[in-house]
């Protein structure tokens, strides 16, 4: 028999989240910043989301899926509110402070900031939200979690007395829905339907939107289906015409018969037990069209394998057998000619689950020259290497404990090289794998390590000097004998030159990229 699915997407929710805690508020724009002191935030139970309300305001939402990084500290730009909050909270306000970071792309990110009672709080949300954030699994909720999930985020999107807003049950429909359907529906349902007014949290469960969303968008390709089952004779579907359909339109073909048994009797009347909310139909071994599309929506239902959404693959091969997810021009928030150079955008793919990212490393200007990261000869924005290393360290392994590598398109002169050296060594520490592993001697025909030997490392990757070259100079440098002659410095914001061949562009770039493999 065909055993029943059981998805697991649930990480338990720290027990402090639960509880909540009162928080101040505050968030700052372009031109104008906002104080909301005494905030009580809250997560719910499934970890969906994290909410926010002080006495006297409405309440506020963010989805944990769309949160992608917890930080400590956070000040704000503007004096004036920077003085507010030293005057409340002390000398303590970083240590105290947190910033949410949010957005549905990795370029507009919302940026929310809370300051905590003391230290130790602020570090038991930032480690608690941390853990139920880049939850892989709620992305892959079946339709029927998701309309819970709506349902839910409206009862914490209230009125300043704690009521839901008829308007704010109206503007979840809004797409390609007029208002006035929303408004009729909710009447037939009993519920208060004027746009000025409010629901009771009580009256609004779930059922009640379960049956608005049918009522708003109703589902005509089921109804097409329950008719094809049915031959349009009867209201309901019996035990033999679903078994006919599991098995017939529902399961792959393809699956092995022994491993994924066919659907027999025994199955079809639990899932009509289970889905099934007419006692009579259930008692008759009968399916409706309700109980036939609250299965549909189930996890039961779910288009891909939700067992591999974890990591189950074998990470004890050499690192060359394995496709690594990677980042090209990781700097660039936009277009690659005239584009802005970003350190966020290292921070948002690394915590996305990327683990390599490219860093094309070019002579600072200035007095302090120090070591930038850009598009070379292509009009983009500079940012500094060193504020990149910060951020690559800081996020490297917030969602995955899996090797980092840095792949360096390196223009800079042996001077700011060494810089680079530098700054990779003392900011890294011991994240930094600076040598080979005893196991896995680098010598040619030996297999590189394997990811799980690699965990909370970063490597780099960049174009080696030839082995005599490279031979010479480090025994130069162990003596202490080396000497950085002055050389020629590559500019990266001088323009190509259009005579250049392509061919001899594309050597350029050949020679400053490090070796695939």
């Amino acid at each position: 028999m065909t055993k029943k699915f059981e998805f697991n997407w649930h990480i338990p929710v720290p027990e402090q989240l639960l509880q909540g805690c009162v928080f101040d508020r505050w968030t700052e724009e372009k031109d104008s910043s906002e104080f909301e002191p005494g905030c009580l935030f809250k997560v719910d139970e499934n970890g969906f989301f994290i909410y926010w309300k002080s006495d006297g305001k409405e309440g506020d939402v963010i989805e944990l899926c769309q949160v992608s990084d917890i930080r400590a500290g956070g000040l704000p730009k503007d004096s004036r509110l920077t003085q507010q909050l030293v005057n409340k909270h002390g000398d303590q306000l970083e240590e105290k402070s947190l910033t949410i970071c949010s957005g549905t792309d990795y370029i507009n990110i919302n940026y929310q900031h809370v300051i905590c009672p003391d230290g130790a709080t602020a570090k038991a949300w930032q480690e608690g939200l941390r853990k139920i954030t880049h939850n892989n699994k709620m992305n892959n909720v079946c339709p029927r979690t998701n309309l819970m999930k709506h349902w839910m985020r409206l009862g914490f999107l209230v009125d300043p007395k704690g009521k839901v807003p008829v308007k704010v049950v109206a503007r979840t429909f809004a797409s390609g829905k007029t208002e006035k359907l929303v408004y009729q529906c909710l009447s037939d349902l009993g519920l208060p339907s004027g746009k000025n007014d409010v629901i009771e949290p009580a009256d609004f469960t779930f059922e009640k939107f379960y049956e608005l969303y049918h009522k708003i968008c109703p589902r005509n390709d089921i109804e097409e289906l329950f008719q094809q089952i049915t031959q349009g004779k009867a209201e309901t579907i019996n035990v033999d015409q679903f078994i006919n359909f599991l098995n017939e339109k529902q399961r792959d073909p393809r699956l092995n018969e022994i491993l994924y048994p066919l659907y027999d009797e025994k199955r079809a009347v639990e899932i009509i037990t289970t889905y099934e909310q007419s006692e009579e139909a259930r008692n008759e071994k009968k399916l409706t069209k309700d109980g036939l599309i609250r299965y549909l929506m189930s996890d039961e239902n779910a288009p891909v394998f939700l067992d591999r959404l974890e990591f189950y693959m074998d990470m004890d091969q050499p690192l060359a057998h394995y496709y690594i997810n990677s980042s090209h021009n990781t700097y660039l928030s936009g277009r690659q000619f005239g584009g802005k150079s970003s350190v966020e955008m290292y921070r948002q793919v690394l915590l996305a689950g990327c683990r390599c990212v490219e860093l094309d490393c070019w002579d600072g200007k200035g007095e302090d020259e120090e070591p930038i990261i850009t598009h070379g000869k292509a009009m983009c924005t500079d940012i500094l290497f060193k504020d990149v290393i910060y951020a690559l360290r800081d996020t490297a392994f917030v969602t995955s404990d899996y090797p980092i590598i840095l792949s360096f398109e390196n223009h800079c002169c042996k001077t700011q090289q060494h810089k680079l050296a530098k700054y990779c060594d003392e900011i890294l520490g011991d994240l930094l794998l600076k040598e080979s592993l005893p196991d896995y001697p680098l010598e040619p025909g030996a297999p590189l390590p394997p990811p799980s030997a690699l965990k909370r490392k970063i490597m780099i990757k960049n174009k080696r000097l030839k082995p005599e070259v490279e031979k010479q100079e480090l025994e130069l440098f162990r003596q202490g004998q080396f000497v950085i002659e002055d050389e020629e410095k590559e500019d990266a914001t001088a323009a190509v030159d259009p005579n250049k061949k392509l061919e001899e562009l594309a050597q350029q770039e050949a020679a400053a990229a490090p070796e695939a493999g």
